[in-house]
């Protein structure tokens, strides 16, 4: 689970908390269409290491976003899976994945991505 920064400020607060990080909202993104095997979810988000999709999906499941299911079956077989809650953040970020469409050309024109090694 991700350290918390303690008592929150407001709900803005506790939301940013649950979805910090670069590929949180990118994996709600991705589970909304359907539950997800790791592979799968490893080929949609391609610049993702293994290692950070692993701890990303952790924390999402340690903090009620995200159901992991294991299949009792031989090879065994995971699924990911959005909560009721984790379906209820998705809605609640759509304004926001909304406006950043809208402002996404003026963004990448003022703010030019930095070169991962920068980051």
């Amino acid at each position: 689970m991700s350290a918390r920064k303690g008592p929150y400020e407001c709900g803005l607060d506790a939301a940013v908390d649950v979805i910090g990080g670069k590929w949180k909202v990118l994996l709600l993104w991705a589970l909304a269409e359907s539950p997800r095997r790791f592979g799968e979810l490893r080929r949609e988000l391609p610049k993702i290491s293994e290692k950070v999709l692993a701890q990303q999906l952790r924390e999402l499941e340690a903090d009620g976003i995200v159901h992991r299911e294991v299949h009792d079956q031989v090879p065994p077989k995971v699924e990911y899976s959005l909560t009721g809650r984790g379906a209820s953040l998705n809605e609640a970020l759509a304004p926001l994945g909304a406006w950043g469409r809208t402002h996404m050309t003026h963004l990448e024109a003022t703010f030019p991505r930095r070169h991962p090694a920068e980051a």
